[in-house]
């Protein structure tokens, strides 16, 4: 292969080389702890606040409301556990979603075996919850919503300004995981209702390692990781200095430039998605058309294995997935296709592509010509594509 075409970003992105070039003078020379007091701390202290600001700045939060992590299922598991914690004298009730990605649903699953109640919320056919549903799940006891604000397999942007108006006109606290859409689409957490919000660095072109929680000032939530006063007494251990002074130059970088990197993504995207429906039969589009994440292509090709189609595409060159990263490996077909009413014989010719702003037209058309071929190379191996076509004669 002379080329590698990367569709995989949803799974993880490659580093901005400013980021990196942010990141490498604290590996080296401005290595001090930024927790000590002597002066050579202070050039690292100082990176560390910039990269808070600009992490805050993002989504319309004050610096003070940011907390560095290791990454997103951290701050998901902070974000759950800890506010249950905190809120347990009002009861230990969650509400949530059936396509939430894992490190909430097994988070979840882990409260249940600790006392707490969890309501799954369905989803519509494109994957979003209905928010009269939501409204008729909250009960008195009700502590936290916890509801992803783009879903990472199949793009669908969930309404997250209606969910954080019920919850805050019901005094309920609202937590979305927005590991995907974080960079990506425009978010402000006062005009959203947003109390908490996590996000993962390498997701939109900073490093992996290092997240954020957001926590609206005033609301309560336990320590997660006990140790040192670090984080203001929130999360202990000693600040991974160069991936938090990444993820700020990312949050800037994706900041300044999501505007026009959307418009130049989104068409592309629609190109791909266009093609492929029109040249391949027996597809589906899976997700919303346009409440979706301007990267996010899933299909569905009826009589044919999603393992096979990711084979066949690395050969050319060409990474994508089938579902999410976490559950690669899986036989099981995604919950998140499931839970949009797929039957399992469906499901499980998924197909995920997750464009970047280095995705050009070229690559688009080269991928949509081998995967019309692919396509047909494995339906014609397909017992059951041939029993379909007999059939339909």
């Amino acid at each position: 292969m002379d080329k590698i075409i990367y569709l995989d970003n949803a799974a993880t992105t490659k580093i901005n080389e400013e980021v990196l070039n942010e990141m490498l003078p604290f590996f080296k020379e401005i290595y001090s702890n930024p927790s000590a007091v002597y002066s050579f701390a202070g050039k690292a202290k100082a990176a560390v606040d910039k990269a808070r600001e600009q992490a805050a700045g993002l989504i319309g939060a004050k610096p003070g409301e940011i907390y560095f992590t290791a990454g997103g299922s951290e701050s998901d598991n902070w974000a759950l556990k800890e506010t249950i914690q905190a809120y347990s004298s009002k009861g230990k009730h969650i509400i949530t979603s059936k396509i939430e990605h894992h490190a909430v649903l097994n988070t979840c699953k882990y409260l249940e075996g600790h006392g707490c109640e969890v309501t799954y919320l369905d989803v519509d056919k494109d994957g979003k919850i209905s928010l009269e549903d939501l409204k008729a799940a909250i009960r008195p006891d009700t502590v936290l919503i916890s509801v992803m604000a783009a879903n990472n397999e199949i793009g669908t942007i969930e309404p997250i300004a209606g969910i954080g108006k019920i919850a805050h006109e019901n005094g309920v606290l609202f937590h979305t995981d927005a590991v995907q859409a974080y960079g990506h689409i425009p978010i402000n957490v006062d005009e959203m209702n947003i109390d908490l919000l996590s996000a993962s660095g390498h997701k939109f072109n900073g490093p992996k390692g290092t997240g954020i929680l957001y926590i609206r000032k005033g609301v309560k939530t336990s320590s997660f990781i006990h140790g040192g006063a670090q984080e203001r007494n929130r999360r202990a251990g000693t600040l991974n200095v160069p991936g938090i002074a990444g993820f700020g130059k990312a949050a800037q970088i994706a900041k300044d430039t999501m505007e026009e990197r959307n418009i130049k993504v989104t068409h592309i995207r629609n190109c791909l998605v266009n093609r492929v429906l029109e040249e391949i039969p027996y597809t589906r589009l899976n997700g919303h058309r346009t409440d979706r994440l301007p990267n996010n292509v899933n299909f569905c090709f009826r009589f044919v294995e999603g393992e096979s189609m990711i084979i066949l595409l690395d050969q050319l060159g060409i990474c994508a997935s089938s579902g999410s990263a976490c559950t690669s490996g899986s036989l099981d077909p995604s919950h998140v296709l499931l839970a949009i009413g797929l039957p399992h014989e469906i499901a499980h010719g998924s197909l995920r592509l997750t464009l970047s702003e280095e995705t050009s037209m070229e690559d688009i058309s080269f991928v949509a010509r081998e995967l019309k071929k692919i396509i047909e190379k494995l339906r014609n191996m397909s017992p059951l594509y041939e029993d379909f076509i007999k059939n339909h004669k």
